[in-house]
């Protein structure tokens, strides 16, 4: 059977990410969606040339290491299918970590969704022996800044970057003695993404163990 070039119907999915599969690569991430969608027979448009693949895209690359509530994920469909029995197919062939919450039907040609990504929440929790009072007070100072340079190495290279920029907002949840919760808003997107590490370590916030988990896309508009 010859492979479907021509699109027909577009789904975006929303799913969540979690242990093991958090620790999973982007290439890893879109190798694994091609093969459940295989499995579920899901009718993919694939790119023409010497080497087609199937066409998926990410609104946003999920770093490795988090988990997730939100992710998103465009598949291009070469026929029509009922889009709402999509994520009970999906779950079915899902491997443990990939939770399929659900599904919806956008333009074929509408935005691309990382042109419209603009910022993530994140729930981040900390361990470390640093008071609540004083990692409040670290995130506090860091938002009264207006410029925070900074230096993170990059693919090998040192890159140099305005933090102050990425960062929309910060905030001290909740603690106990060991582990502390907290909140940020961050950029997101094709003009760049900052990271919660990145914001710990200009805060001048040390720690033993990092979690992160994403918890909201932060869209300029809603394509649907």
């Amino acid at each position: 059977m010859s492979m479907l070039t021509t699109v027909v119907q577009r789904a975006r999915v929303t799913f969540t990410v979690s242990w093991p599969l958090q620790y999973a690569s982007i290439l890893d991430m879109g190798r694994l969606w091609e093969r459940l969608l295989r499995r579920a027979v899901a009718p993919l448009a694939y790119t023409q040339g010497y080497n087609p693949h199937a066409r998926l895209q990410f609104a946003d690359a999920l770093p490795v290491g988090y988990t997730s509530e939100c992710e998103m994920l465009d598949i291009y469909l070469g026929e029509s299918v009922n889009v709402a029995a999509l994520p009970a197919l999906l779950q079915a062939q899902a491997p443990p970590g990939l939770g399929i919450v659900s599904a919806a039907e956008v333009e074929v040609d509408a935005k691309a969704p990382q042109s419209l990504m603009r910022a993530a929440a994140y729930q981040v929790s900390l361990r470390t022996d640093v008071h609540a009072a004083e990692i409040a007070a670290a995130l506090a100072d860091l938002l009264q800044r207006t410029s925070i340079p900074f230096v993170r190495e990059r693919r090998g290279r040192m890159q140099s970057l305005e933090l102050r920029e990425l960062i929309h907002d910060l905030g001290y949840d909740s603690g106990d003695s060991l582990w502390h919760e907290v909140q940020m808003r961050l950029r997101c997107g094709s003009n760049g993404s900052g990271r919660p590490a990145d914001v710990l370590e200009a805060a001048g916030l040390a720690y033993s163990d990092l979690r992160v988990h994403r918890t909201q896309l932060i869209w300029e508009e809603r394509s649907s």
